[in-house]
């Protein structure tokens, strides 16, 4: 058996990233389940805007779309982002997690990325969510 059973438990993060996170992690978590309780009860300060939602789209564009794909559909290198565990999960949730990133699956941190940005890119995506098909 060529590189032995720890050969694949190399894959484990590539499935991880592949299936979004859906179905390999453990039951009932999520790629956000590290953000903290104060993360869950932020608010979108944009959320239900048409133009934060544009803005956050050519945010997207501009700085995740070269990993998770054109309409955040996913690619090889990332998971698609127009999946329900995105569209469930709490706006501040999404926001703690793209400033901090999860760098052994390969997400940077977009910390610096300036607060308003963030939260343009959450309604972008929460509304990829509202919208099935788009």
């Amino acid at each position: 058996m060529r590189g032995g059973p720890l050969a694949f438990t190399g894959l484990l993060p590539y499935a991880f990233l592949v299936l979004g996170g859906e179905g390999v992690a453990r039951a009932g978590s999520s790629p956000f389940a590290d953000a903290p309780p104060s993360a869950h009860v932020r608010a979108n300060p944009y959320e239900g805007s048409a133009a934060a939602a544009r803005a956050g789209r050519k945010l997207f564009e501009r700085h995740c779309a070269e990993c998770h794909g054109a309409g955040a559909a996913g690619s090889r290198r990332a998971p698609a982002l127009n999946t329900l565990t995105v569209g469930t999960a709490p706006p501040g949730d999404l926001f703690w997690f793209l400033a901090n990133g999860n760098r052994r699956a390969g997400m940077p941190s977009w910390s610096r990325l300036p607060d308003a940005r963030r939260w343009q890119i959450v309604e972008f995506l929460k509304t990829l969510a509202r919208s099935p098909g788009k």
